[in-house]
This record gives structure tokens, sequence and C-alpha cells, in this order.
């Protein structure tokens, strides 16, 4: 189906920042697979662990224990500051079960017309759900009638969020990206987190915060709502987690994470031996090769870099990120300038029509992080000259 608008490129195989097409050309991967491939293409530990656990077992569903299934949700729960984990397979499954968590919690208290709210330009999904939740009219538009039981306000203003207790509404769940991915790379005030931790103590409803994108140390913490350092009630994962297997958790603390009961949700591959090994390899690489604080040093030499090579340059508004999370915001839209960095052999995103978004590998090189400012200051000075 045509879904997609795939770009004339065939990638064939792939090694730490590199991708290598049908050719043998080398492209430099400033993208990893939309914050997926953390570690890289290839990683030799990622790929070990997948080929022995497929050697002996795949898959046996849900219905018998998984012991690694068991100590992968260990190792999330210690990272993470939560109690229990509830795996699918991507990240509209995570929000998904979310969402449903939100609702059991209201028909615990007896709320018949429970309330999320969500945040305008947010994404999370594409299930009827998840895109219900997110604040695109363009992700919404055929779909109708969506899922009620959302209320949108703007991102990173907390009086609107206030606002919202003078309207007759049974808000249950505030649902928010600590970092808007695809809505540009907004990066809300500092507290804007510990705002809305205040407001759902204040209001005795949940606090779930989507860390699908920004999770797994990409932004120079385990997960970004440390930087805050306030704990959610629920928190979704998946991207980065299997570094290319498909993997998504909804990880869930206190009253949150005894709602779910048998029968109440569940997944035929969520968890299964294989993606639970794959995210089990991942985890040991990020701890061993305490890949957080080389997630923040790296985001500070692109920044940096980038601020400088780009100093003088008209129809650039803002360089902004936090640890392996950028954002190039353009004063114009840049429908064409995706295909232009492919010629120069570099892999880069637009999102929001106007801002570069950049999702390196945290495993890339100083070298090759010099390459990317190199690479994209050189692209940006022809393109806006």
């Amino acid at each position: 189906m045509s879904n997609y608008h795939p770009l004339s490129i065939e990638f064939v195989k792939g090694s730490g920042a590199w991708l290598i097409d049908v050719h043998g050309d080398r492209y430099l991967d400033a993208l990893s697979g939309i914050a997926v491939c953390g570690l890289g293409h290839a990683h030799t530990a990622v790929h070990m662990a997948i080929a022995d656990q497929a050697s002996k077992l795949i898959h046996t569903s849900n219905l018998y224990s998984i012991p690694l299934q068991e100590k992968l949700a260990e190792k999330l729960v210690h990272h993470s500051g939560m109690e229990k984990v509830f795996f699918g397979n991507s990240g509209a499954e995570a929000n998904e079960a979310a969402i449903k968590l939100a609702r059991l919690y209201a028909s615990n208290k007896k709320i018949n017309d429970p309330i999320i709210v969500v945040m305008e330009k947010a994404f999370h999904g594409r299930t009827m759900a998840t895109l219900s939740a997110t604040g695109s009219a363009k992700v919404h538009r055929g779909f109708d009638p969506l899922v009620e039981g959302f209320k949108h306000i703007p991102y990173n203003d907390i009086d609107a969020l206030h606002a919202l207790t003078n309207e007759d509404l049974h808000i249950v769940a505030v649902m928010v990206e600590p970092i808007l991915g695809e809505g540009g790379i907004v990066i809300p005030d500092a507290n804007y987190l510990k705002s809305i931790r205040m407001f759902c103590d204040q209001h005795d409803c949940l606090m779930i915060v989507d860390e699908v994108q920004t999770g797994m140390c990409r932004t120079g913490k385990w997960f970004a709502f440390q930087h805050e350092d306030v704990v959610p009630d629920v928190m979704t994962l998946a991207k980065a987690l299997g570094n290319g297997v498909p993997i998504g958790a909804c990880l869930a603390r206190g009253e949150a994470a005894s709602l779910f009961q048998p029968g109440d949700h569940g997944s035929t591959f969520g968890g299964n031996p294989l993606a639970s090994r794959a995210a089990l390899a991942v985890i040991k690489v990020l701890e061993d090769d305490e890949l957080a604080k080389r997630a923040e040093s790296l985001g500070n030499q692109l920044i940096g870099g980038l601020k400088l090579a780009l100093k003088d340059v008209q129809g650039i508004k803002e360089i902004r990120g936090v640890g392996l999370m950028l954002g190039i915001q353009l004063v114009e839209d840049a429908p064409d300038l995706v295909e232009l960095a492919l010629k120069e052999k570099i892999l880069i995103n637009v999102t929001a029509g106007n801002v570069i978004r950049l999702l390196p590998v945290l495993v890339m090189t100083d070298s090759e992080a010099e390459l990317i400012i190199a690479k994209l200051s050189s692209l940006l000075k022809a393109y806006l000259d």
C-alpha cells in the first residue's frame, strides 16, 4: 500500500554510524532509523545475542513464564524507578496500554466520562486511540470519528493545564512527551514536567510520560524525565529499546502498576524471548559503556560546532537540543532538504516542515560528529545562500 514515499536508495548493510547501499556507497547516518538504532548498525553484542537466541528459542507466548522478559523488566524498573512493566511491540502499543491504564484508573474511581489531557503537536502513534491522543490535524485527517476522552492543550503551557480546572472535566491523566519529537524537537521550559507532576498529585490523576523517542539514554539520561528529578506514574518506551528488534514497553508504579489484571490487556509477541534478549543486550551496552554520559558530551559537541559553523548563515532560526536529540529550525520550510542531504551522503530528517531533526547513533566517534557538523553546515550554507 502507498503508506510511504521512500527515497530511491536501498541499504544492504551497516556498521556503527554508517549505512552502505547496493552500490557500495557509504552514508553517514544522523537519524539512526528515527531514534531506533541507538547503538548503531550491526552492533556486535546485539547481533550475537539475537543469533544465539534464535538458535535456541524465538517465541513461546505469554501463556508461559519467560525468564528473559522478567530479567528485562527488572532492568527497566531499576533504571527508571518504576515498579512493573507490560511489553508490546511498538511505541503505539506502549501508548495504547498507557491509555487503557488511564481508563481503568477512571473506572475504579467510578468516573464514566474520563479525560486524558494531551498536548498540541504531540505524537503518540497511529492506532485509533493513539492518533486521537496525537495533537496533529494532519494525522487525524480522514479518520473521524476519533476516540473520545482527550483534551488537547498547548505544549509547554502550564497555565493552560491549570485553566482546565475551571471546566467541568473529569481529568484522570496528563500525557506528555518530555521533548516533542515529531513536533519539531521542542524543548519545554525548565520545571515543566515538575509542574505537571505537582498538578497530577494535586488533582489525583496519572502522569503519563511518552519516552518512546527520548528514552534509552538519548538525551544524556536513561530517560528524559530524569532531567527534572521527577517520576511519572506511567512511562512508555520503544524505538531504541531493541536497537531495531520490535519491542515496546509500558511501565507503571503505584496504583497504576496494579490496574491490569488477567484478561484486561495482552500481546501475542510482546516481550518474547528474542525481543527480550535483544533488549537485554542493548541495556548491557548502555550500562557498560556509560552511553548516557557519552550522549550528553556528543550532543554538546554537535550543538557547539553547528552554532559556530552556522552563526552567520541567514535563514536559521534556532539550533537546539538535549543530548543526541537535536533540531535546526529554519525560517522557511525545506521540503527538498532530505534529498539534497542524501546526495551529500548524510541521512537526516525534516519534521514540522522546517526543523532538521538529528538523532545520531550514541556510539559515533568524535570525528564522525565533526563530519556531521561539516556536512550539514556546508549543505545549509549552499541551500540558504
